[in-house]
């Protein structure tokens, strides 16, 4: 084989031989999976809404609760792993996932209050640029978001949301589409606000590209990476974003409600003329215990903190980071993604066939790990098919009106578990059509 130019066969042999050649191979082993009805792991392609657990998480949380047993609220203060600054400990990991600076990067509290955070600063209306671009499929919070936000500063989304929509008979937005809508609006642009990947396709959508066209008519550009990061790479300070947001829970495999993460370009860190929404963990850390009254800001994206971090939240996240550094980061990951990716295409192509569509982008630029899929053979029921494939092993998830999505993560998903996500797929496409 040649770079992405990959030669399967639909023989388990195949994905015996990859698995075997896969140089991350151990990584499985440092994740726990569900079990299937017969004992054995579950065949687990739902990454894209819950990560599995790490096996070392439950010794993180389990030392910060031994720390609290023994130090008490002494606890904030003592040692390495002191809480005040326990956020410190993940910018790092979470800046090469993201391709951030450390000043540029935090974990704090939920994906939508982040959303909310930052769009108090980022999206400062004015009477003839008040118009907030999201794609028309977005994910409900994002939508529900940035309407409140809409309303909140005398406008109505009647005349300030711009939706980006897919051509009739399309499930991907066109990029020339969306450059189109930004240079037709741009005027009147005050933020462009889209995923990184679509939640539902499962589309990479062209961020470079994006952020250049916002930019160029005056608007700013904030990204959504809950299904991005962990998933695809990323160079937010370099492609000049100017905010994203993230939970953990999914890719990241931080856990259920896990902390979210927010990133702020550092042109931004000094200028004190951005609205905020002001909390005690966003002034500076040197001043903060003086318990004064006058908000002086961390010179970082620090400042748009609120609270102290959630130390028995952030402890898996950091067991997860821990697996990702040692990885070596997204490059190769991402290697092993794509021939995942390619390797699930080819087996749906033969085994499948035209029973099944795949309506997530084929150029791999365009592509995460999350295939969408569609029954499409007449007379069958999409979701009797993801229910047939839930009693069999499978971990996938319904996403209405009709589409199953499966995601292979590369750090715990091997060759095998997509081989046999195939034969199960094709044997409830036979027991659903009888």
């Amino acid at each position: 084989m040649t770079g992405t130019d990959l030669s399967f066969s639909v023989g388990a042999e195949a994905a015996t031989a990859l698995d075997a050649a896969d140089p991350l191979a151990t990584f499985r082993h440092e994740f726990h999976l569900p079990e299937g009805p017969d004992g054995s792991p579950q065949i687990y392609l739902a990454g894209n809404s819950l990560g599995a657990v790490p096996r070392a998480a439950a010794g993180y949380v389990n030392a910060e609760l031994e720390r609290w047993a023994r130090l008490g609220a002494a606890g904030h203060f003592a040692g390495e792993e002191a809480w005040v600054p326990y956020h410190e400990l993940l910018t790092g990991s979470l800046g090469r996932l993201v391709g951030g600076r450390p000043s540029e990067v935090v974990a704090m509290n939920s994906l939508t209050v982040n959303l909310h955070l930052l769009m108090v600063s980022f999206y400062d209306p004015t009477p003839a640029r008040h118009k907030v671009l999201i794609e028309a499929g977005a994910f409900p919070s994002d939508h529900f978001a940035v309407e409140s936000q809409i309303r909140q500063r005398g406008h109505e989304p009647a005349g300030s949301l711009v939706l980006a929509r897919p051509r009739a008979g399309e499930e991907a937005l066109r990029r020339d589409d969306l450059l189109a809508l930004i240079a037709t609006h741009g005027a009147e642009l005050a933020l462009v606000l889209l995923p990184g990947v679509q939640y539902y396709t499962g589309q990479v959508l062209p961020m470079t590209e994006i952020t250049a066209a916002a930019h160029g008519v005056g608007a700013r550009v904030g990204f959504d990476l809950a299904h991005a990061v962990g998933n695809v790479p990323l160079a937010l300070h370099d492609w000049d974003v100017d905010f994203a947001i993230w939970c953990s829970y999914k890719y990241l495999n931080g856990g259920p409600g896990g902390v979210g993460g927010a990133f702020v370009h550092e042109r931004y860190a000094g200028d004190r003329s951005l609205p905020k929404l002001l909390g005690w963990w966003g002034h500076r850390a040197e001043t903060r215990f003086e318990m004064g009254t006058v908000f002086d800001p961390a010179p970082t994206v620090e400042s748009w903190q609120l609270s102290n971090p959630p130390i028995l939240a952030m402890a898996p996240l950091r067991a997860s980071l821990d697996v990702f550094d040692r990885a070596g980061g997204m490059v190769p990951l991402r290697a092993k993604s794509e021939q995942q990716i390619q390797y699930l295409d080819f087996l749906l192509a033969e085994v499948i066939g035209d029973r099944i569509e795949t309506i997530t982008p084929t150029m791999p630029a365009e592509r995460g790990c999350q295939h969408s899929l569609r029954v499409r053979e007449p007379g069958l029921d999409g979701r009797a098919v993801h229910q047939a494939l839930q009693q069999a092993g499978v971990a996938c998830d319904w996403r209405s009106p009709d589409v199953i999505r499966v995601a292979p993560v590369p750090l715990y998903n091997t060759f095998a578990d997509i081989r046999r996500f195939v034969d199960i797929l094709d044997s409830a496409l036979h027991d659903a059509a009888r």
